[in-house]
């Protein structure tokens, strides 16, 4: 049922009308002839009429009571971010290290759920804290229903406190979620290690930022290296943050040291790529007896192009998985000057 415009002549008129089915086609019946168009509207008539039929009507009264401005703001809040993410959170225990960290500090709002709206947004959506915190208020998160843009500065400012040795807050967070989910003593085996640089858009940062040869194309920004170490699982073990002028060569060593004093790893082997490479290190390494993997240009390399690559000796093919398709790659295993 529904109303129809008819123009007869200079005027519009109203009808009420319903669609039937008659001899087998469906027609148009007319139930009521409401008028002219410019004195119904003119009159409460449709109004009384709609206003009589709403009464019975759910979804007219609701929408009818909203409009009128009688009911609440609706609001719609997404619970499936923090369902997934907020279960890693805590397995991971990254929830307890940082309670644990924050015994005894008086910081009046709970830091902890601030640091983790923090890692939540960069994992869904990225952007800087202003937009974390405009962004919770369509996200249920538990705990975090008072958190304000200037308690997030101040969880930030935590995080980047130093200690008395001048050890930044981030390192001991790494060293303690080691600790927390660490079997034995010891047991990492395999460490891979690489570098990648960030830039960001901001004032200040005069401490960290530089400017450099950006992978980025964005050579007028200043930024920062990342240093990052995984084990055999993918798991992140430590990371490292340095100025964008420090070269890749000289932080394998610095790295390895902190593995070996901070946390306790005496055997394993680190993996790490050809921009790690010079003569100094790999002594060094071997000086300590910490076995290693570095890869080398194969053409660049003389020992590689000679004593690998023109070897005649048996290859095993091997196919690597990647997100999207297969490498096929061949090992081959040579000695030379008593190395493996």
């Amino acid at each position: 049922m529904f109303v129809r415009v008819e123009k007869i002549g200079p005027y519009e008129y109203f009808s009420l009308v319903e669609n039937a089915r008659e001899g087998g086609r469906h027609v148009q019946r007319v139930i009521k002839a409401l008028g002219r168009r410019d004195a119904i509207e003119n009159s409460d008539l449709l109004d009384g009429l709609i206003a009589s039929a709403a009464r019975y009507s759910r979804r007219s009264i609701v929408l009818s009571r909203f409009y009128r401005g009688e009911l609440a703001e609706l609001r719609r809040r997404s619970i499936g971010p923090d369902l997934v993410f907020g279960r890693l959170w805590k397995e991971s225990s990254c929830r307890e290290v940082l309670r644990h960290l924050l015994a005894g500090r008086q910081f009046g709002f709970d830091v902890e759920r601030a640091v983790y709206l923090t890692v939540l947004h960069r994992l869904m959506v990225s952007g800087s804290d202003r937009h974390a915190s405009a962004w919770q208020r369509r996200l249920r998160i538990a705990g975090a229903e008072e958190l304000t843009l200037e308690r997030a500065y101040k969880a930030m400012a935590w995080l980047g406190e130093q200690d008395a040795d001048g050890r930044s807050l981030t390192e001991g967070i790494d060293e303690a979620l080691y600790r927390h989910r660490q079997l034995l003593p010891g047991e990492l085996s395999v460490a891979f290690f690489d570098t990648t640089s960030l830039y960001f858009e901001s004032q200040g940062g005069a401490m960290l930022g530089r400017c450099g040869h950006s992978k980025d194309f964005r050579p007028q920004l200043q930024q920062v290296v990342l240093g990052l170490v995984l084990d055999g699982e993918d798991r992140p073990i430590a990371s490292f943050l340095w100025p964008d002028n420090t070269a890749d060569v000289t932080t394998l060593l610095p790295v390895v040291e902190r593995l070996r004093r901070r946390f306790g790893v005496r055997d394993a082997c680190v993996v790490a790529d050809r921009g790690m490479i010079s003569a100094a290190t790999i002594a060094d390494l071997e000086a300590q007896g910490i076995g290693y993997i570095l890869g080398v240009r194969e053409r660049s390399t003389s020992e590689a192009r000679t004593a690998v690559i023109d070897d005649d000796g048996a290859a095993v093919p091997l196919t690597i998985p990647r997100q999207k398709g297969e490498t096929d790659v061949a090992l081959r295993e040579v000695s030379t000057a008593g190395r493996r």
